[in-house]
């Protein structure tokens, strides 16, 4: 079984305060996810700290509905959190979520480290698909973002 990190960064024009609040609230992931997967949150939740559960149901392949449940395991407001894996489609997923200001705006990083099932045959379905699709997710978000709030000039 192998592991997978995929890693982007993203400039914005908006403030710390701006950025964390979207990115704290699960609600907003909706926003920024493909329609294709049919995100929706299945749990109420409140505001983000450390050992919050959250579930999902997602259809990532195929339109064939998944439960996802990931729990906040470490959040430092304004600074970062981290989300990771419980119950899913995936070995593992441990995605790190980092916020610092810059001139003009707010840089954030995303740090993606996932792990497929079924060993050999889940490195075949990343190269032939899985990794084209969590990158897809992720310039979905750049350009949903800055449709939001605008293209950093920074």
């Amino acid at each position: 079984m192998s592991c997978y990190t995929l890693t982007r960064t993203q400039r914005l024009p908006i403030d710390i305060r701006t950025a964390w609040d979207f990115f704290s609230s699960p609600y907003n992931l909706q926003a920024i996810t493909p329609a294709y997967m049919h995100f929706r949150i299945l749990n109420e939740v409140g505001p983000m700290y450390a050992g919050q559960i959250i579930t999902y149901r997602v259809s990532p392949v195929l339109g064939i509905p998944l439960f996802w449940m990931t729990e906040i395991t470490h959040v430092r407001e304004g600074e970062y959190f981290v989300d990771e894996q419980r119950k899913g489609p995936y070995a593992m997923w441990h995605h790190q979520h980092f916020f610092k200001p810059i001139p003009g705006g707010v840089e954030m990083t995303d740090i993606v480290n996932y792990e497929l099932p079924l060993g050999i045959l889940g490195d075949i379905a990343h190269l032939l698909f899985v990794k084209k699709q969590v990158e897809g997710i992720f310039e979905y978000r750049v350009k949903a973002l800055e449709d939001r709030f605008g293209r950093y000039q920074g």
